[in-house]
């Protein structure tokens, strides 16, 4: 198995005076026809290197640590210490394995108190796993209203972001609605370089390739596609690095077009 199929490890890029830090959480097994229902067989015998051994994509699951100096920005927290076999039955996702984040964390040499707050893309569950371990939440106010008691357990302790909003020294909110109502992206800037974090705007390295690709289980497919197009199509200069939370070991990459079409290429 290569890294376009493998779930990732800690991986650390440079951004100016800001540090982004993959801290693995664990992995789940998207199966590539369950979770893009209109694909073909024939789609997928061109995208083989993403494909694991039993034929499904590993979306790598935990958070984006963002550090300046002492400072600490978690962008999501994992799905959390969970253990889910394999069910036949499940048409979108086989086998997930959850529990390393704080593991990564302190090999980073960061514990939760340590951390500033915790800013979520959305409130799936493999976004939200270790959430009360942390003080401070940031979430979209359209996400917060409509969500279905997903962080309840730490509601006195959420804040609500908007679009464009600074949420930490070179970290900014983007809203990316489509996958879920308050979906949310975030842009890391500084020194002149900047990073995009794509929540799960994308789940897939292939649907740079693949925009329109419908995914099972966006509130809102023809939004999420146009979102997936527009970013694909801005990402293509090559200028801005771009992070996958679910890329994989390839979560960290550039966009560049090949014969016209926009493909994704891994750095770091």
């Amino acid at each position: 198995m290569g890294r376009w199929n493998t779930e990732a490890g800690i991986r650390t890029v440079e951004i100016g005076e800001l540090r982004a830090s993959y801290v693995p959480d664990g992995v789940g097994w998207l199966r590539s026809r369950g979770w893009f229902p209109d694909t073909t067989d024939a789609d997928w015998t061109r995208h083989q290197d993403v494909l694991g051994p039993s034929g499904g994509l590993a979306a790598s699951m935990g958070g984006l640590l963002v550090e300046r100096g002492d400072r600490a920005l978690l962008i999501d927290a994992g799905i959390g210490p969970v253990r889910q076999p394999d069910d036949p039955a499940n048409p979108h996702v086989g086998a997930i394995r959850g529990g390393a984040l704080l593991d990564g964390l302190a090999a980073l040499g960061r514990t939760p108190d340590r951390i500033e707050a915790v800013a979520y893309t959305h409130l799936h569950p493999d976004h939200i796993g270790w959430s009360d371990r942390f003080a401070r939440h940031l979430v979209a106010a359209p996400e917060w209203e409509h969500r279905d008691g997903e962080l309840d357990a730490v509601a006195d302790r959420v804040e609500t972001v908007a679009d464009g909003d600074e949420i930490f020294p070179g970290v900014r909110v983007l809203a990316t609605p489509g996958h879920t109502p308050g979906h949310t992206a975030y842009v890391l800037e500084s020194g002149g370089a900047r990073l995009l974090a794509l929540g799960d705007s994308f789940h897939s390295p292939v649907q740079i390739e693949h925009p329109g690709w419908r995914v099972a289980v966006d509130a809102d497919p023809e939004q999420a596609a146009a979102l997936r197009r527009r970013l694909a199509d801005e990402l293509g200069d090559g200028r801005t690095l771009a992070f996958g939370i679910h890329f994989a070991d390839v979560q960290f990459g550039r966009v560049h077009e090949t014969a016209g079409t926009p493909t994704w290429h891994p750095e770091h």
